[in-house]
């Protein structure tokens, strides 16, 4: 359910911030960076889905169309043309739980590396 793409980017900007300090110029590119990733995952990419939804229908109904109107038979398979994709973005809910999984990631991976770390000075 959460949106990978989210998840990627927020985990870079989190890490970028624990590494560098959330004032670093780095930070703030990548905090942007991340905006503009999850902005398009759920905004544009969404409805370019929810238009193929539209356009796929529009298709299927010139098709009925053309069929029933000249009692054409139907066409080989070459001349088909594909459905459009339709699940290009993320709903809003899952752009937050992306970046919310992302944000949990980098702390999970330094609380395990120091248990790592800690354990291979005891051997």
């Amino acid at each position: 359910m959460p949106s990978s793409h989210s998840a990627a980017v927020s985990a870079l900007s989190t890490a970028i911030g624990i590494e560098s300090g959330l004032s670093s110029p780095l930070f703030a590119i990548s905090a942007i960076f991340s905006i503009v990733v999850m902005f398009d995952a759920s905004g544009i990419r969404y409805q370019a889905g929810q238009q193929a939804i539209v356009i796929n229908q529009m298709h299927k109904d010139f098709q009925t169309l053309i069929i029933k109107a000249k009692a054409l038979p139907e066409k080989n398979s070459d001349e088909k043309i594909e459905d459009l994709k339709t699940l290009l973005g993320h709903r809003p809910i899952e752009v937050f739980f992306g970046c919310l999984t992302g944000i949990i990631y980098p702390f999970l991976f330094i609380l395990l590396s120091k248990k790592i770390d800690n354990r291979m000075w005891i051997i």
